[in-house]
């Protein structure tokens, strides 16, 4: 072969070895070269081959930071791109309007037109500021709730009336449900007003003209449930998980053809969410149209309330303690996490690379092992697939719970033998109702 006969004979390079047991392949390093004898024959050839999975590894989680770092980064700038014309979109018109007042200072009637414009457009311009500062407030847990005794049906109908005048500049039909039976929120108004003002807004914006637009609200379980519907253009699927993202509304020429920051639907959910309440997206694809549903507790001592007790019940605390392994190389996370669960009531192991939780599943069978993905020497996929090929620990519930939340992060998990896939920093919530689905599934 030519590696033996030119030059000094020797080759390097990257290979995959295939394993047993369905394992993935090896990512392998390798170097080869001729062995001659003292009159230069060759007598035979010598490799060096190592194992290079957790350097691969390690580059695979070095490119996917700096692709989230770059997608941050380009979300970010478009967001400061469409916050300045957003801003300068209201100031051009004050200031041309001040130059006509100046050049018209004697006709009432033009004067009038500039003013109600000028105002028009002030108007937009403290919504712009509120909204950001709203974010702002909420993000460092400045904002306070002003709670009081309301009906939802209350709080739709001065939604209703807010964003009228928007939506019929669109030329849409609006459609108005509300039950005759009352539904009693311990609420801050004027919040959640301006939630289901926004939804409504959005409706109207991005609904082609002389659209359609529901707003029906109804009791269910407990729960006041609004809806906002549209026939507009729907949210594609790939799309639909971060609607309520910061920064990710204002892609595209469409939305900047709408107007506004991107901040209205994540400034929705985060309102919702002081208020217990939860906010979900669902469209069937673009050009399908949308449908934002609210759903916010009743308040406590009003009939259909869920009492005490009931909500506690719901709140899916295991009905008996369970065990679990913990496996991350990060020690801090692991630490604490293993003292919430012990808080919880639960008993606790706790293992830093793949190898030893793997021995650790195996010794100690636990009912449930909450498994980070990217892990010394062997990957949290690696590790599940291990445990789930062993014929005596079957039985133990996966959890991934890892930085990466991608769709196709969690195909992956899925595919790995995973049971739920938890996506870093989880809330208590969630963890509480990922340990109780983990309960259900125990014989």
């Amino acid at each position: 072969m030519a590696a033996l006969t030119i030059g000094a004979a020797e080759w390097e390079g990257e290979l995959r070895l295939a394993q047993p047991g369905g394992a993935p392949p090896m990512p392998v390093y390798f170097k080869g070269f001729a062995v001659r004898d003292a009159d230069g024959n060759n007598i035979g050839l010598a490799t060096i081959t190592r194992d290079i999975t957790a350097q691969k590894r390690a580059e695979e989680d070095l490119r996917r930071v700096a692709a989230d770092l770059s997608e941050a980064d380009h979300r970010k700038s478009e967001f400061l791109a469409t916050l300045a014309h957003e801003l300068r979109n209201p100031l051009a018109p004050i200031r041309t309007g001040l130059d006509l007042l100046r050049m018209t200072p004697r006709d009432p009637d033009a004067q009038a037109r500039v003013h109600a414009m000028m105002d028009r457009q002030l108007g937009h311009l403290i919504h712009l500021v509120d909204d950001l500062l709203d974010i702002a407030r909420i993000t460092r847990g400045k904002i306070e709730l002003k709670r009081e005794p309301v009906d939802l049906k209350v709080i739709a109908q001065t939604a209703v009336e807010t964003s009228a005048a928007l939506i019929e500049s669109h030329g849409h039909r609006l459609d108005v449900d509300l039950p005759e039976e009352p539904l009693p929120l311990e609420a801050d108004v004027t919040r959640m007003v301006q939630v289901l003002a926004n939804l409504l807004n959005n409706a109207a914006k991005y609904t082609p003209a002389g659209g359609r637009v529901t707003l029906s609200a109804w009791r269910e379980d407990g729960h006041a449930v609004v809806a906002v519907s549209d026939s507009g253009i729907g949210i594609p699927p790939d799309a639909i998980g971060s609607v309520f993202e910061m920064f990710t509304q204002v892609r595209g020429s469409l939305d900047r053809a709408q107007g506004g920051l991107g901040i209205g639907l994540s400034l929705v959910r985060r309102l919702v969410e002081l208020h217990g309440g939860r906010v979900n997206a669902f469209s069937a694809g673009r050009g399908h149209g949308s449908t934002f549903t609210v759903r916010l507790p009743l308040r406590p001592g009003s009939p259909h309330a869920r009492s005490a007790g009931a909500d506690e019940a719901t709140h899916v605390r295991p009905p008996s303690p369970l065990r679990v392994l913990v496996v991350d190389d990060n020690a801090d996370a692991a630490d604490s996490l293993v003292a919430l669960l012990e808080a919880l009531g639960h008993t606790t192991w706790v293992a830093r690379d793949g190898p030893a939780g793997l021995d650790l599943a195996l010794e100690v069978q636990p009912d449930l092992v909450l498994l980070d993905i990217g892990l010394p020497g062997m990957s949290g996929y690696e590790v599940a697939r291990a445990i789930r090929r062993n014929q005596g620990v079957r039985q133990i519930v996966l959890i991934a719970l890892t930085g990466w939340g991608a769709q196709s992060d969690q195909q992956q998990s899925h595919e790995a033998g995973f049971d739920q896939h938890l996506t870093k920093p989880v809330s208590l919530e969630a963890l509480e109702q990922a340990l109780a689905a983990a309960a259900r599934t125990l014989p």
